[in-house]
């Protein structure tokens, strides 16, 4: 195969054009690397090579991109990577982050657990949800939420203090802030009483 043409693009990447075709857009410093420009003879293999070293390349620094800006849990890491580059790739990528110290998958489930639980007085259903989309595993969400439990009522009274004060002013907007708190994991009967402590006249729903 013949490359015929190279076209910078943006984000690092070229246009690759083979025998009069685009054909593909790699990583440019690759392709500088491996000296290759218009005239290049690549056979199968050698074409192979030069696209898995691309994307290699991509897959690491789309990594160190993504966790510049906040952390991220190992899988969370490894599905963004995904969607510009190989699965294979992604997956490297993500390993070798992790290989360096910068991800860390119990140390990202433990800073989230405590943002969810004490500062935004999760239920541990509604906590243990907000993990698993992280792609926190599951053993380790319960182990780290057994660590940080707090009391529902507890929690509640949090919530009705904060969040949802001036909202059980009437039944309407009190019903509104039971289906609130009942979404975020609450049951009714630890939601009862604390409603009824900090707002005397609240009616039976």
């Amino acid at each position: 195969m013949l490359i015929t043409a190279i076209e910078p693009r943006r984000k690092g990447l070229s246009a690759v054009y083979i025998d009069g075709e685009l054909a593909m857009r790699l990583d440019t410093q690759t392709l500088l690397e491996r000296h290759i420009k218009p005239g290049t003879e690549l056979s199968d293999e050698a074409l192979h090579e030069l696209i898995s070293q691309s994307d290699t390349r991509r897959a690491k620094e789309k990594a160190l991109n993504l966790i510049s800006y906040r952390d991220h849990s190992k899988k969370e890491l490894t599905d963004k990577i995904r969607r510009t580059c190989s699965e294979q790739a992604a997956q490297a990528a993500a390993e070798r982050m992790e290989e360096l110290g910068l991800i860390d998958d119990e140390a990202y489930a433990r800073r989230l657990a405590q943002e969810l639980v004490y500062k935004k007085h999760l239920s541990p259903t509604a906590a243990a949800y907000k993990l698993r989309e992280k792609g926190v595993g599951r053993e380790l969400i319960e182990e780290i939420l057994l660590e940080y439990e707090v009391p529902a009522q507890e929690q509640i009274a949090a919530l009705l203090k904060g969040k949802y004060a001036n909202k059980t002013a009437d039944e309407k907007s009190r019903r509104r802030t039971v289906a609130a708190l009942q979404r975020m994991g609450y049951r009714w009967g630890d939601i009862k009483p604390v409603l009824e402590e900090l707002t005397p006249a609240e009616e039976e729903y």
